[in-house]
C-alpha cells in the first residue's frame, strides 16, 4: 500500500508525459495578468467587474471542454483497437500460413519464412506511413533487396507490402500447397489488415474541424483573461494565483485532447508503435522455430 501511495506521488509530481510544459507559457502570462489587475484594485482603479462573468459561462466552456476531450479519447481509443485488431490479424494470419502451407520443395520454406516477416513489414510500413515518414532501414531487414527497393518508389508502402502477401497465398493455391477454402479465409484475415490500415488513415486524414478548435481556443483566452476581473475585489492579491489555477486547469484539459486526437506520432501520449511492431516481430519470430507436426504431437 505504501509503494502505492509512492507511485501516486510520483505520478502526480511528473512532468514527462504531462501538458505542463505545453501550457507553462499561458498560464504563466494569464497569471501575471491576474497580478496586474490586483495592483490595478490596489491602486483604487475600477477594475472589478463581476458582471463579466456573465460573458462566458463557465457551464459553457466546460461542456465544449468535455466534448473536445472526449472526442479526441474516442479517436485515441479508435486508434488503439483498430492496432490491436493488426496485430490479431497478423498473428492469426502467420499461424495459419505456418501450419497450413505445405513445402513441397526445399524452397517452400524459405518463401514461408518471407512471407511471415512480410507481416511485421506491413505493420512497420503502416506505422511509418501513419506517422508520414519515408521507407527507412526498419523494413530493409524485412524482405529482399529488390522488393525494398521496390517498395521505396511506391506511393502507398503498406497496400503493396498486402499484395506480395496476397500473391504468395494465391500463388500457393495455383501450387497446390493450399485449399480453396484455406486460401480464401487467409485473404480474408489480409482484407482485415487492410481495413485496419484504412481505419486507421480515418482518423489521421480527419481531424477535429478547424472551426471548433479556434473557437474553443478563443472562448478559453477570453475566459481566462476576464476572470480576474470578476475574483478582484474578493482575492485582492491572490488573484495572479488563483487565475494562473484556473488557466492551469482549463488549457490542461484542452491541450490533453490536442495531445491524443492523433495517436500515431511520437508523443508520451500516443500509442506505442514501436513497441507493438517490435512484439510482433518476436512473436512471428517465436513462431518460426516451431515444427507443426512437433506443435500438434505436443498438444495431445
Amino acid at each position: 500500500m505504501k509503494n502505492k501511495r509512492q507511485r501516486w506521488l510520483l505520478s502526480a509530481l511528473r512532468l514527462k508525459g504531462s501538458v505542463i510544459p505545453a501550457i507553462l507559457n499561458r498560464v504563466i502570462l494569464c497569471g501575471a495578468f491576474g497580478v496586474f489587475i490586483s495592483i490595478l484594485y490596489l491602486l483604487n482603479l475600477p477594475v472589478s467587474q463581476p458582471i463579466f462573468g456573465t460573458i462566458v459561462p463557465s457551464i459553457v466552456l466546460g461542456l465544449l471542454l468535455v466534448f473536445r476531450t472526449n472526442t479526441a479519447y474516442e479517436r485515441f481509443w479508435e486508434g488503439r483497437k483498430l492496432w490491436g485488431s493488426l496485430i490479431n490479424n497478423s498473428r492469426n494470419l502467420a499461424r495459419q500460413i505456418w501450419v497450413a502451407v505445405a513445402e513441397n520443395a526445399p524452397e517452400d520454406r524459405e518463401l514461408k519464412l518471407s512471407s511471415l516477416r512480410l507481416l511485421v513489414a506491413f505493420a512497420v510500413a503502416t506505422k511509418l506511413h501513419l506517422r508520414e515518414e519515408p521507407v527507412n532501414s526498419e523494413l530493409e531487414r524485412l524482405m529482399s533487396p529488390s522488393q525494398y527497393l521496390k517498395l521505396k518508389t511506391m506511393n502507398h508502402p503498406p497496400l503493396e507490402i498486402a499484395f506480395w502477401i496476397g500473391d504468395y497465398l494465391q500463388q500457393q493455391s495455383q501450387r497446390q500447397s493450399l485449399s480453396s477454402y484455406q486460401l480464401t479465409t487467409l485473404q480474408q484475415l489480409v482484407n482485415s489488415m487492410v481495413d485496419n490500415l484504412g481505419g486507421c488513415e480515418r482518423i489521421l486524414k480527419t481531424p477535429i474541424p478547424l472551426a471548433y478548435a479556434i473557437h474553443l481556443k478563443q472562448l478559453l483566452l477570453l475566459y481566462c483573461l476576464l476572470l480576474p476581473f470578476q475574483v478582484v475585489e474578493a482575492l485582492g492579491l491572490l488573484t495572479g494565483a488563483i487565475v494562473a489555477l484556473v488557466s492551469f486547469t482549463l488549457f490542461g484539459i484542452e491541450e490533453i485532447g490536442v495531445e491524443i486526437e492523433n495517436p500515431f506520432g511520437y508523443d508520451s501520449n500516443d500509442l506505442p508503435l514501436d513497441a507493438m511492431c517490435a512484439t510482433m516481430e518476436r512473436n512471428i519470430e517465436d513462431l518460426i522455430t516451431l515444427r507443426p507436426s512437433q506443435s500438434i504431437i505436443e498438444s495431445l
